[in-house]
């Protein structure tokens, strides 16, 4: 079978400030015509510098070296006309992390059209006609009322759909997807991942998949290539790697899951927060006179418990209103239904009145590095809620910071350095102990794990659960990674659209769960994956 892409011993090196660093060393693989081939590995590994040197969307101090062949046209070196011509119509990219390739300034049909009227010609009805059904075929819900939506008015789900379909809208021959479906709910993750290998088979299109979610490489992907500190340890078949890994790290990375179950909750543990038909809906406001003809119902009659040494695990798909049951919980929306922290119904209460119970009760979200300040060193980051809530001196914070970062497994000598110098496992663990440095009795966490490697993953969980067991803490954890959530929780709530459709005891939810929704979650998340990958192109080497 003839190769689409052929890569052979490719190296990258990044310069600056005098300083060579090698990213990767001499890779090399095949990707034949309707395979896909799977990078895996942490990160750092080199899967992306790999994907981004196909077509030369490396940044300008890199050094390439080696040989890339795109259907026999060589790729290194080549001239910008070439590949202007080949990025985003043969070769398409998908990436992680979409609000980085979305123009925030233009609405979803702007940005699908320029890509179809540069490529293919199409304008006007045609070109609208093609918009719709892409983004049908994606999963994005009465496509038409989105088009003229900006992406900050879109989930983190939607969006990453967004970018699936412009990357599928001039028929690539080649698909890169670098962590296509790390932002995706279970559900969704399902159906696109059953989309392009739709796409695979109808179209015999071609793909280079990234990921850490091993998951997906034994739903999807044909071969496997295993990267380690810029090198291909080992490859093969999937079906092969999955049952006789060869390599220690190929075996690390298969053993790496989130498994046993939270500590019993503490007889007679105190009720730290609760609702009661909380609802949260936003007006919809028309007009010169913003009169309201209608509501968002975001969440309609949830009811919540949360008890010290508690974990409630929220689940549901994106736009469910996840989140946003968990920002008004914290008083951080508004809402309508009694709020009842520490004995005390906070509904209503003003923010002079809640800001004594903000130490009480924080958030950790899913970016680590969207939500720490890169101006600020991580001594300042992790010592902000004691000065704003004036608990010791400065000697006194220093103590505190370096005994809170020993405590999740940072070194406190690095308290002086700056978020970008860690890694996306490290700056998590930041961000964790940002929250609780102030001991509190409530911690909201919020997709906590989604953006990170599997054996990273084990850690933070593994981190969670000793520091809920040394603190009596209670949690609200809100995850679309279903086996994390069984890992950690003790009680589960699944949402749908606003409503709460199931709840109660994890173990009863996830071995016997009552509603149809919740089957199919729980089907798409640990449903039957197969022994092995798909029938692939055997014999291609890698």
């Amino acid at each position: 079978m003839s190769a689409v892409l052929t890569v052979r011993d490719l190296s990258v090196a990044f310069r600056q400030d005098a300083v060579e660093t090698q990213a990767v060393r001499g890779v090399s693989f095949e990707v034949a015509r309707g395979e896909t081939v799977a990078l895996v590995g942490e990160s750092g590994s080199g899967k992306s510098v790999t994907a981004l040197s196909t077509v030369s969307l490396l940044a300008d101090s890199a050094r390439v070296s080696g040989s890339i062949h795109y259907n026999g046209e060589e790729m290194v070196g080549a001239d910008e006309a070439k590949l202007r011509r080949i990025r985003g119509n043969d070769i398409s990219f998908i990436f992680q992390e979409p609000m980085t390739s979305l123009n925030p300034l233009h609405t979803l049909e702007k940005q699908l059209a320029e890509s179809l009227a540069l490529h293919q010609g199409l304008t006007g009805k045609a070109a609208r006609e093609r918009i719709l059904q892409l983004l049908d075929k994606v999963g994005i819900q009465d496509p038409e009322s989105r088009l003229g939506a900006y992406p900050h008015q879109l989930s983190g789900g939607q969006r990453q759909r967004v970018m699936i379909a412009m990357a599928l809208a001039n028929g690539p021959d080649l698909l890169i997807a670098d962590e296509p479906t790390t932002a995706l709910d279970v559900t969704i993750q399902a159906q696109i991942l059953e989309l392009l290998a739709e796409l695979k088979r109808d179209a015999g299109l071609s793909m280079l998949f990234i990921t850490h979610d091993l998951g997906i490489v034994r739903r999807i992907a044909d071969r496997v290539c295993v990267m380690k500190d810029g090198e291909i340890v080992e490859h093969g078949p999937t079906a092969e790697i999955f049952a006789n890994p060869r390599h220690p790290y190929t075996q690390m990375l298969l053993s790496a899951e989130s498994t046993g179950l939270p500590d019993p909750v503490p007889e007679g543990a105190e009720e730290v927060v609760a609702t009661n038909d909380l609802r949260i809906w936003f007006p919809i406001q028309r007009g010169l006179l913003k009169r309201t003809v209608g509501h968002v119902k975001a969440v309609n009659a949830a009811t919540v418990s949360v008890r010290r040494g508690e974990t409630v695990g929220i689940v549901g798909e994106s736009g469910s209103g996840k989140t946003t049951l968990a920002l008004a919980i914290m008083r951080l929306i508004s809402s309508e239904g009694p709020v009842v922290f520490m004995g005390r119904d906070i509904q209503g209460w003003r923010s002079r009145q809640l800001r004594p119970l903000r130490a009480d009760m924080q958030i950790v979200f899913q970016d680590p590095y969207g939500s720490l300040s890169p101006r600020m060193t991580v001594e300042e980051i992790i010592a902000e809620g004691l000065s704003v809530h004036r608990r010791g001196s400065g000697d006194e914070r220093r103590h505190l910071v370096a005994d809170i970062m020993s405590e999740v497994g940072l070194d406190p000598d690095t308290m002086h350095r700056y978020p970008h110098e860690f890694s996306g496992g490290q700056r998590q663990r930041i961000a964790i102990a940002r929250a609780m440095i102030l001991r509190p009795k409530l911690v909201v966490l919020d997709e906590p794990t989604s953006a990170l490697d599997m054996t990273v993953q084990v850690q933070i969980v593994e981190l969670l659960r000793e520091l809920q067991r040394k603190y009596g803490l209670a949690y609200l954890f809100i995850s679309h990674d279903l086996k994390v959530v069984r890992a950690l929780s003790h009680k589960v709530i699944v949402m749908k659209r606003g409503d709460v459709v199931e709840a109660g005891d994890a173990h009863e939810v996830f071995e016997a769960p009552r509603t149809d929704y919740t089957r199919e979650l729980m089907a798409a998340a640990f449903g039957d994956l197969g022994s092995g990958g798909p029938a692939g192109a055997a014999g291609v080497i890698c």
